[in-house]
């Protein structure tokens, strides 16, 4: 294992001091219980937006923390959920007298804590909502309590619901446009090679080089199937058909596409991921009109990427392209 690091057990806690030495114009850290808050606090009057999950998914989830999008992030050790005292602090300091949106990806760990710690929260009279991001559609058929898991769609809902509390919509109507755009978002990844987590010391599964993983999880779990390796455009060719056959995006409609890096990929490779599925989209008749390419979702590093596709009316348009100042997504 060959990594920038100290002690294996100090990489959450050091990387995340680094990241608010680097960005306090935008983000402050509490410790003890851990979580990274918007500076200045909750807005009063406004719903806040609280996520979180485990560490490794950089910029995900402390980077989207700031105006527009989260008002508060909880990271965990790497790939483990935050525990629920952890969530319960967070999501009392998200609180600005509006109550509270938690966005929660499908994991059991996650789902389980966040309904514990807003349980918590909601003792303290804290009103809190939850909505479960399941956005891999990867996972066809599964015997889980959760599902399909939550990966790089959730960063467009943390988006969406962000602007949605940001324009001054209640509880309940930031948790619905959330619900809907779960509802309206895809996503499907392949990887190329696996990633090593640092206080196991070895990679977290075996690819041989002549393989990918198609359908890959954000945490290395086993996808649809192993197949060889093939060119750029036929790999995207099998996710971006997975995704836009399981939305069931028509011909004519408007969608937002969004390519993902896993962390270890380039950003020119990439592009041509991203060149692919609009020509294949084109084909589809299906117009893209909103577009996001680079590393979202990252699982440390991982080769590989993953296509997302959010099906776009009106207000779901507008949300988008409400303005965010966070870290890692500004306009």
């Amino acid at each position: 294992m060959k990594k920038l690091i100290n002690d294996p057990r100090d990489v959450v806690v050091e990387s995340v001091e680094g990241f608010v030495l680097a960005h306090s114009d935008i983000v402050t850290v509490h410790g003890d219980p851990w979580y990274v808050a918007r500076v200045g606090g909750a807005v009063p009057g406004k719903v806040g937006v609280v996520s979180g999950g485990g560490s490794g998914h950089e910029p995900m989830h402390v980077g989207y923390v700031g105006a527009g999008m989260l008002d508060v992030a909880v990271p965990g050790p790497v790939f483990t959920s935050p525990t629920p005292d952890q969530i319960a602090a967070a999501v009392r300091a998200a609180d600005g007298g509006a109550g509270v949106l938690a966005v929660v990806k499908s994991y059991t760990g996650d789902v389980l804590n966040f309904e514990t710690g807003a349980e918590l929260a909601q003792a303290e009279g804290v009103e809190v909502e939850r909505v479960v991001v399941d956005d891999d559609c990867a996972v066809e058929s599964s015997t889980s309590a959760v599902g399909r898991r939550g990966v790089a769609g959730t960063v467009v809902v943390e988006k969406i619901a962000g602007a949605a509390a940001a324009r001054g919509d209640d509880l309940a109507g930031v948790a619905r446009v959330a619900r809907r755009a779960i509802e309206q978002v895809c996503s499907m990844g392949v990887a190329l090679a696996p990633c090593t987590v640092p206080h196991v010391g070895r990679p977290s599964f075996d690819l041989p080089d002549d393989e990918v993983e198609i359908g890959i999880g954000i945490h290395g779990e086993p996808g649809r199937r192993r197949v060889p390796l093939a060119s750029a455009d036929e790999i995207t060719t099998t996710l971006l058909d997975a995704v836009a056959d399981d939305l069931g995006i028509l011909a004519g409609e408007r969608v937002l596409l969004l390519v993902n890096g896993m962390g270890g990929t380039p950003l020119s490779e990439l592009y041509i991921v991203y060149r692919r599925a609009r020509a294949l989209l084109a084909d589809r008749g299906v117009r893209v009109t909103r577009s996001l390419v680079g590393d979202y979702t990252t699982a440390l590093e991982m080769q590989g990427a993953s296509v997302s596709l959010l099906r776009l009316d009106d207000e779901l348009t507008a949300l988008w392209d409400a303005p965010v100042h966070t870290a890692a997504l500004r306009w």
